[in-house]
């Protein structure tokens, strides 16, 4: 992508509400800032990665100091059990990653390292994106969309980079793509009373694809596997019963895929959705939800509305031939309450093999009473024995910028589950989602101090681990994230979805210097 440089007027901020219908507009909209609005002026951003420079004085509670090399006294948090600290000295790398055109949009960006070892092999990007327009225009030249309908804003988009190309998005094409089949008319009752929806799998779970929030890993490779899988979200179900559901893809080449949908017999069967050119066959047969041990289906603890339904959004990592899927959902006890006041549980799933009929054990809760619409992720750390965590977060309100919408960033004291399970994640009180363990992302915003950092996600490795750009080595690690409220690059406000940037940052974690 070219340099150029853009302004435009500061964006509507106004979620909307055609007619007093929800439209997919409204999904993850970021809750209003509380902090007062800095100097205002005209927002501007250049569409090109860049290098950023802002000290940040030092913040209270758990903050340490350490000084630089340039002898500035920087923020630093402590981390790892007390024996690691990251500090927000202003010298991180940033950027634009991605700025798209108006009728494209790209959420949760994970960036995968296809070689191994010594070995640097090209980047994969895989994020959801828009779903596509049926005359298939360029993106270059398309007319603005807005995501009226959750059928609109739902597709798995893919594409190659080379490594110098590493924070840039590559050119990229629809592979997996929602789309609604009529449901037959199920033999049983769809509903049936007096029984739990997540018990046992329904007739409905068979319609509906919403390929959103793809999570990529690669198979058992050391049993001789070559398939890569990816992990989706659908929501299935009418009126207040929709609930979120598990199903998933696999692929050799990241241009052809095949569903995981059921066999006459009932069993697994993987059937070819696209033919190598990412053009969609006509006869897809419907996906199945995944399974767990139990033959339960994966699915969201609440039912809700179609467009309010949460649960099951997360990262896998391997370690030790062990797949760890740690996720977020609603705490069961909160389903009675209104989706903005849910309580989120981080929980844990594992597997040793995706391609099983039953993939999934059962879930371990991990911690609970999290704020609502929490994004975890988690992965082992880069060159460690640890688990890394990072979450959506506010800073804290005496931090630089007030309580702003940033992303936080922990390392567990090593690699046990017990040590994921004890880290704190938030200040008390836990619902104002502040923690001093932020990264201090510059980047982004409206021009008036207020960002719209959500959908996050890292490079990895092919076993869903922490990695970074052969550029960026000396770093611990390479986040995306959407920005909602940043300007669009044509300067327009038709979406807040949209157009909207994607960025790029770095972080660095480091051991406590002995003083």
């Amino acid at each position: 992508m070219g340099s150029r440089t853009v302004t435009g007027p500061r964006p509507s901020l106004t979620a909307r509400n055609d007619g007093g219908r929800m439209s997919a507009e409204t999904i993850e909209i970021p809750a209003p800032e509380t902090n007062a609005p800095v100097n205002r002026r005209r927002a501007s951003w250049r569409v090109r990665t860049w290098l950023l420079s802002a000290a940040l004085i030092p913040v209270g509670g758990t903050a340490v100091t350490a000084q630089n090399t340039e002898g500035m006294v920087p923020a630093c948090f402590r981390t790892g059990g007390g024996a690691l600290e990251i500090c927000r000295d202003g010298s991180e790398a940033e950027g634009v990653f991605w700025a798209p055109p108006p009728c494209a949009f790209a959420r949760g960006v994970q960036i995968l390292r296809l070689g191994s070892g010594s070995t640097a092999g090209p980047l994969q990007v895989v994020y959801h994106g828009e779903t596509p327009l049926g005359d298939r225009r360029g993106r270059e030249s398309c007319e603005a969309r807005r995501a009226t309908d959750p059928m609109d804003s739902g597709a798995v988009q893919s594409g190659r980079n080379l490594e110098q190309l590493a924070t840039t998005m590559p050119a990229a094409e629809p592979r997996l793509w929602e789309t609604q089949a009529e449901p037959a008319k199920p033999r049983s009752r769809r509903v049936r009373r007096g029984r739990d929806a997540a018990t046992e799998p329904e007739p409905e779970t068979e319609f509906g694809v919403a390929a959103r929030n793809p999570t990529v890993v690669v198979g058992r490779d050391w049993a001789g596997e070559a398939y890569y899988h990816v992990f989706l979200i659908s929501t299935v179900g009418t009126g207040d019963t929709a609930r979120r559901v598990q199903i998933q893809a696999r692929t050799y080449d990241f241009e052809s895929f095949e569903v995981r949908s059921r066999g006459p017999d009932g069993g697994v069967a993987w059937v070819p959705f696209t033919d190598g050119a990412g053009r969609r066959r006509e006869s897809v047969a419907p996906p199945a939800a995944v399974l767990d041990e139990g033959g339960r289906p994966v699915v969201g603890n609440c039912a809700s509305e179609r467009l309010d339904a949460q649960g099951l959004s997360g990262s896998i990592s391997v370690v030790g031939q062990l797949y760890h899927y740690v996720y977020t959902d609603v705490m069961p006890e909160d389903c009675s309450e209104p989706p903005p006041r849910r309580r989120t549980a981080l929980y844990l799933r594992t597997s040793r093999d995706l391609g099983a009929a039953r993939v999934w054990s059962a879930p371990r809760t991990l911690m609970t009473a999290l704020p609502p619409g929490l994004m975890v992720r988690a992965a082992k750390a880069k060159g460690m024995d640890r688990w890394a965590l990072s979450y959506s977060c506010r800073r804290p309100a005496n931090a630089p910028g007030g309580p702003v919408p940033d992303i936080c960033m922990q390392y567990s004291a090593d690699l046990s589950i017990d040590a994921l399970a004890a880290l704190k994640l938030f200040s008390a009180p836990v619902s104002a989602q502040r923690s001093p363990a932020y990264l201090g992302l510059r980047s982004g915003g409206d021009g008036s101090g207020r960002f719209g950092r959500v959908a996050h996600y890292w490079m990895t490795d092919r076993y869903g681990n922490l990695d970074v750009p052969d550029s960026l080595s000396a770093k611990s690690g390479f986040l995306t994230w959407l920005d909602r409220l940043a300007p669009r690059r044509d300067g327009s406000a038709v979406s807040t979805l949209y157009g909207r940037p994607v960025y790029w940052g770095t972080w660095t974690v480091r051991p406590v210097a002995t003083r």
